[in-house]
């Protein structure tokens, strides 16, 4: 299997990977179970959860209370019963005051990332953050990723505007606005996606490195 057959298909491998971990009867951790059916809906399942969940944060507390959470957990198509949400809430709010930290609870979601695997995803984001303020914008991504290892563009299924305009939606909510603001904390999150479908480190910053030209 070549390079760019071997990438993408290892979206299908980690949304398999998942449904059978949360079918094989073994008791989990809620935070561990969340986690595995983010990872149902693909590399970008965590990304949606986070965004859904800062689009409900108290700007004053960064933090979230139960209803806001079931809310973002349900606005994101992750598939939670009521008694798993306040499960995952619980563990979070220790002090029962009714509210969660919202980068607290995100950094836990997040598959833990070895030190080099975090330093490529961060010179990706750093490419892209001209102004080095922290936050890029769609349009940056859109001058920035290459899409050419695609193998439905390299069979020409589809065009490399198609599959860019795909990629982009990740972070602009399928919006179509170029001037959408990333955060550096959805990159980490869309990339800890990524991450956590490729087992092989060099692997991983190959593919970093092949799509922000590093």
């Amino acid at each position: 299997m070549s390079f760019r057959d071997d990438f993408y298909s290892k979206e299908a491998t980690l949304i398999n990977r998942a449904r059978r971990e949360l079918a094989n009867g073994l008791e989990k951790q809620p935070i561990d179970k969340l986690r595995l059916k983010c990872f149902t809906r693909g590399s970008a399942g965590i990304l949606s959860l986070c965004r859904s969940l800062l689009n409900m944060e108290n700007g004053e507390s960064k933090s979230v209370n139960f209803d806001d959470f079931k809310a973002a957990i349900k606005q994101s198509g992750i598939d939670c019963t009521d008694d798993e949400v306040k499960d995952i809430f619980a563990c979070f709010d220790g002090d029962n005051c009714g509210h969660i930290n919202t980068k607290e609870f995100v950094s836990k979601l997040r598959p833990p990332m070895i030190r080099s695997r975090l330093d490529v995803i961060e010179k990706a984001f750093a490419k892209a953050d001209h102004s080095g303020n922290g936050v890029i914008t769609v349009n940056d991504l859109k001058n920035l990723y290459n899409v050419k290892d695609h193998p439905k563009y390299l069979s020409g299924e589809v065009t490399e505007k198609q599959i860019l305009s795909e990629f982009l939606s990740n972070f602009d909510g399928n919006t179509g606005n170029l001037n959408a603001k990333i955060p550096k904390e959805d990159f980490l999150s869309y990339y800890a996606g990524v991450s956590a479908s490729i087992d092989n480190d060099a692997y991983f910053d190959l593919v970093m490195r092949r799509a922000y030209k590093l």
